[in-house]
């Protein structure tokens, strides 16, 4: 009986071909959607390419450029790089939380090497929507994913440089962002990853919704 069912299951499938234009966009789902604001990508990409003359990411795989920080706190340290998040490490196991928790609302100084760039627009256009926490420029390289986790706080991505082959999961939903100068907002409060499987690094802004 499960055979005969099994088959037809399979005939009915293979009638039809999956979607494989669609994928390359953005398709909204519960906890992702895009906000109005706009970003200039361009310009954005023509600052960090000057920035970048003058700095470095922190890291390896999972790179990092912090945009803000702390008043006075001029050197990265690790909870300004990477910080609390909460994750199962077998099947069925308990949650469990690794790194130590950060005070986004503390991060409230632009790092001077984005004053005067389209940066500080964003930065500035981001904490007159809601109380902003780190504000940073992440690398992923190619073939390479972060952990299945999820954090204290929702954050907000802004793609700079981006590959159909690049996807953000959120639960049990999975898209593209696509760098076309929108403005997405991912809630990462719920369990999440992000991966790269194009043949270019992604490069995204994201920020912190500080709890308030």
């Amino acid at each position: 009986m499960s055979v005969a069912s099994d088959r037809q299951k399979i005939e009915r499938w293979l009638q039809s071909m999956p979607d494989t234009e669609s994928v390359a966009g953005f398709v909204p789902g519960p906890g992702i959607s895009k906000l109005d604001m706009t970003v200039d990508i361009g310009q954005l990409n023509a600052d960090l390419k000057a920035i970048l003359e003058r700095a470095t990411f922190h890291g390896d795989t999972f790179k990092v450029l912090p945009v803000n920080h702390r008043p006075g706190s001029h050197d990265p340290g690790a909870t300004d790089l990477s910080g609390r998040y909460y994750l199962r490490m077998e099947s069925g196991g308990d949650e469990i939380a690794m790194e130590d928790l950060v005070d986004e609302a503390a991060y409230t100084e632009l790092d001077p090497l984005f004053r005067g760039t389209s940066f500080e627009d964003v930065f500035n256009e981001l904490k007159a929507r809601f109380t902003l926490g780190r504000m940073r420029v992440l690398s992923k390289v190619v073939y390479s994913c972060n952990s299945w986790h999820r954090d204290p706080e929702p954050r907000i991505h802004i793609p700079l440089v981006t590959n159909p082959g690049s996807l953000f999961i959120v639960n049990h939903h999975a898209t593209h962002l696509p760098c076309d100068g929108s403005v997405y907002f991912t809630d990462t409060r719920g369990y999440h990853t992000a991966l790269n499987g194009g043949f270019e690094d992604r490069i995204h802004i994201v920020a912190a919704i500080a709890n308030s």
